[in-house]
């Protein structure tokens, strides 16, 4: 934020944001929050980016055209090999089970 000098002379000065009009004063001392702002305004987007990665249907900051969809379908490919290793997992206890209980005339 910068102050602008309507009358160098008589010393007034104006604040853009606020439209005040007040005097110059020497024991005053003002800074400007530009670069700070732009690095909360960076800092924003971050974090947008980061709520936007726990979403697997939201396009992250970095990500190229195109790849959207890369978390659903790696979701869903990791979840049919979970679900595969699960399922044969368990069918051989079964199978086993069926097995020994045959060996022993249980069936």
């Amino acid at each position: 934020m910068s102050m602008v000098h309507i009358a160098p002379e008589a010393h007034l000065v104006l604040d853009p944001l606020t439209s005040v009009l007040a005097e110059e004063r020497e024991d005053i001392i003002c800074y400007s929050m530009d670069p700070v702002m732009e690095q909360i305004d960076e800092l924003d987007k971050i974090a947008d980016d980061l709520i936007n990665s726990l979403s697997p249907d939201r396009k992250l900051l970095n990500s190229y055209p195109g790849r959207e969809q890369t978390a659903l379908k790696a979701g869903f490919y990791g979840n049919t090999f979970y679900g595969v290793v699960v399922g044969l997992i368990f069918s051989g206890m079964v199978a086993l089970a069926i097995y020994i209980l045959s060996l022993i005339g249980g069936f």
